[in-house]
Formats: C-alpha cells, sequence, structure tokens
C-alpha cells in the first residue's frame, strides 16, 4: 500500500442506511474538518448503498449520494464501510471491495464468524485492512484490547455479556418478576428486540461475538459452527426467584476459554454470584470480562447496542485505517498462528445448580447422591424446601463442586429416570465465582 498525499482525499463508501448507517454517514458529513486533521487527509463519503432509493430518510442523509448500485460504488473507493448486516450481498461486496484495493469497516459479526477466515485471506493478498470493532459488544473497545494490547500476555478466558436484549429481558425478570414472554414484549415495544427475536434469545447473536473473541484472544480460527449454543427461551420466573434466592443473578453468557486440551466456546444462561462485576450489568448494557495471566482480571463495560455507540466503534476503525492509508501502512491481520484445537462442550469445566421436585419422603437424598457419586460428581450444598401447592412433596435444590459438562450432564440425565424424582425443575450452570 502506498502512502496516500496529505492534499488527496480518502473516498469512502457506506454500505447500508439503517440505525448504524445513519449515524454513520452524520459523523463523516457534520465532522469533516475534525476528521482531517486526526487522519492526515479529507475523509470524502462518495456514496451510500441501499436497498431502494425512495424510502424515507433522515434530513442528514443527502439524497444525491444514495445508490443502488452497490458494485460499482466499491471498485472505486478507498474504504468500504459495511453495515447492512447479513451474508449477501454483504460478503461479495467486501470480498469486491478489497480485490479494488479498498480498506474495508465491518460490524458484520455474522459474517466473520461464518467467513472470516476467506475474508481475512483475500485482505493479505491485496495488503489492506480489516477492521471490525463494532462487530462486537457495540461501543465496548474489546477488539484491540485483545488483539493488541493483550498481545504479549496470555488470556486464559473471556467471560461476557454480549447481546443486550437478552440482558435487557433477564435483567427485567429479575427487578420486576415478569415472565420471559411479558420481558420480550417490553424489549421490542423499546426497540431493544426485533420483530424476530430469535438470533437474539435463541443465543444466536452471541455465539457469533463469541467466535470472534475466542479467534482473537486464543489465535486460533474458531467458526460458528463449533460454539455450543443455549438460549434464554427456557428460563422461567421461578428460576430469576430461586437465582435471588441462593445469591445470584441469571445472565446469558459467552465464556471463551483455553486449557490443556485446547480451546473451548460456549454461549448459555448461567447463574453469576450477586458480588461479580457482571452481575450488576442492567438494561441492555454489555460487558466483558478478560482473565490473563499476567494483567489479571479486566473488564470493558458500555452500550452494547444502539445507532450513535455502534457508529462510534465503527468511526474509531475508519480514523484507524484511514492513517494506516495515509501512512502506507497497514493494521494488525488476523492472528492465527497457535491453532489449538476446538474442544467439544463436554470437556468443559462447570458447576451445576440443580432444582428438582422429589418425594418428601426418607431416604431420597441417599439415593440422588449415590447417582452423583458414581458419576464422579462432587455435591457442594444441598438446601431443602416444602412445596406448598404438592403435599408429600419437597424442592431439593442442589449445588455441585466444579466438573466435567459431560460427567455433570449425565448425572442429571441418571437423576431424572429416579422414580423419587417428580420433576427435574431447572439446570442451570454457575459461572464467574
Amino acid at each position: 500500500m502506498t502512502a496516500q498525499k496529505d492534499s488527496e482525499p480518502l473516498k469512502v463508501a457506506l454500505l447500508g442506511c439503517g440505525v448504524v448507517g445513519t449515524q454513520v454517514a452524520r459523523i463523516l458529513l457534520e465532522h469533516r474538518d475534525e476528521l482531517a486533521a486526526r487522519v492526515g487527509a479529507p475523509l470524502e463519503l462518495a456514496g451510500i448503498a441501499v436497498r431502494d432509493v425512495t424510502v424515507p430518510r433522515d434530513a442528514v442523509i443527502p439524497t444525491q449520494l444514495l445508490t443502488t448500485d452497490a458494485e460499482s460504488l466499491v471498485d472505486d473507493v478507498d474504504i468500504v464501510i459495511e453495515v447492512m448486516g447479513g451474508i449477501e450481498p454483504a460478503r461479495t461486496l467486501i470480498l469486491r471491495g478489497i480485490a479494488a484495493g479498498a480498506s474495508v469497516i465491518t460490524a458484520n459479526k455474522a459474517l466473520l464468524a461464518q467467513d472470516g477466515p476467506a475474508i481475512f485471506e483475500a485482505a493479505d493478498a491485496a495488503g489492506v485492512d480489516v477492521a471490525f470493532e463494532a462487530a462486537v459488544a457495540g461501543a465496548i473497545p474489546i477488539i484491540r484490547p485483545i488483539r493488541d494490547s493483550l498481545a504479549g500476555d496470555k488470556i486464559n478466558r473471556v467471560l461476557g455479556i454480549v447481546n443486550g436484549t437478552t440482558n435487557y429481558v433477564l435483567d427485567q425478570m429479575t427487578k420486576h418478576g415478569l415472565g420471559f414472554e411479558q420481558a420480550v414484549k417490553d424489549a421490542q415495544a423499546l426497540g431493544y428486540a426485533e420483530a424476530d427475536p430469535t438470533a437474539d434469545v435463541e443465543g444466536h447473536d452471541a455465539a457469533a461475538k463469541a467466535a470472534i473473541l475466542a479467534s482473537l484472544a486464543f489465535h486460533t480460527r474458531v467458526s460458528l459452527d463449533q460454539v455450543a449454543c443455549e438460549g434464554i427461551t427456557k428460563v422461567t420466573a421461578d428460576d430469576v426467584a430461586w437465582a435471588k434466592r441462593s445469591g445470584h443473578v441469571i445472565k446469558l453468557l459467552a465464556i471463551c476459554e483455553q486449557n490443556d486440551e485446547g480451546v473451548g466456546v460456549r454461549v448459555h444462561p448461567a447463574l453469576v454470584p450477586d458480588t461479580h462485576p457482571l452481575a450488576t450489568v442492567s438494561d441492555a448494557f454489555n460487558a466483558v470480562f478478560v482473565e490473563a495471566a499476567n494483567a489479571g482480571p479486566l473488564m470493558f463495560y458500555g452500550q452494547g447496542a444502539g445507532g450513535a455507540p455502534t457508529a462510534s466503534a465503527v468511526m474509531g476503525d475508519v480514523v484507524s485505517s484511514a492513517r494506516n492509508r495515509v501512512a502506507g501502512a497497514r493494521g494488525a491481520g488476523e492472528s492465527n498462528y497457535a491453532n489449538l484445537p476446538v474442544v467439544d462442550f463436554g470437556t468443559a469445566s462447570t458447576r451445576y445448580q440443580v432444582r428438582l421436585s422429589v418425594a418428601d419422603k426418607p431416604g431420597v437424598l441417599a439415593r440422588i447422591a449415590e447417582v452423583f457419586a458414581s458419576n464422579g460428581v462432587s455435591i457442594e450444598t444441598v438446601t431443602q424446601a416444602p412445596r406448598d401447592d404438592r403435599d408429600g412433596s419437597a424442592y431439593l435444590v442442589i449445588a455441585t463442586h466444579e466438573g466435567r459438562e459431560a460427567a455433570l450432564a449425565q448425572t442429571i440425565e441418571t437423576v431424572a429416570q429416579l422414580d423419587v424424582i417428580e420433576e427435574v425443575m431447572s439446570v442451570l450452570r454457575v459461572e464467574g465465582s
């Protein structure tokens, strides 16, 4: 990449003009002079690719910049900003822009989790940047700290709340005792959840972000299909109430960790002790907790979604990439030198809290404890409470010590078959303690 002449503007193509795209365009247009001073050259918004130029838009968007010809737009610019989302045509347009010599800024976590290696390889061949700070946790600067600031350290674990919708839903269930469906409706009314919230509540959005974080943290390519994923649709108001009784809150966590066997990546609801920093993350905010060998525990907190916060992350990448082009340099590329194996979810170490409805009679706990022992799972505590709604029944809440996921799951499967078990009410993992 050759250095840009100081007086020569850098042409920028914007793909997508939704909530985030509108805010990116606003910043580019309203802060031209400041951005030029920071970059060392003017940034010229060459065009905004949209599906339909006749759709009413924010007054900040100049109609003369709108075009449906995205292909021609990316062929003749220095920087492509992709905020349209989805796999296609985003993938094709990004690769086309790279082939034409443009640096790429993207907020597309699904695309990176699925096709990141192909995009990074194309960028390496072309000698251009691909930056994606906005793809994970909105405005929170987490990509650069993991990729750059902690590059000389060894990251052992990344534990995060990376989906604002699910955090809002669980927070409302915790604070107001709402059921899952009502909490989702409230999130939709406020614009925190889509009309179809599946990607959020089933954990798919968080899983894509977890794949990206794990790839960076452990210098190993992790694809979306290697992330164990469980959403929050089965979390009930009773689960939330019992979590409070035991000193926990329920959060949907993305967990990326490295051990002697390799890299494990998972997304699932978990009980977090109310003394842990992640327990205090409320509403639609995100937070990522990083455990590094030398730096120790680090926490990054902020708004995880929204037009302006996400645009802030996009523009940080734009300025960095533009500076590189002015200097004739490149930023950090993909880091995959370690090539560690990605291990099965069953090898993960975790703890369980299990809530059972059982027959209230002598010998029940002994039979349950025998099953746990036979599977090599150690019981930490047992709490018993009567069931007011059913004579001759009681609740048992069993907390385990840390064990292998496979052994814990097998234990619950076997316990469920005992004739003294009326119902397995809930099984939740405990993390962050």
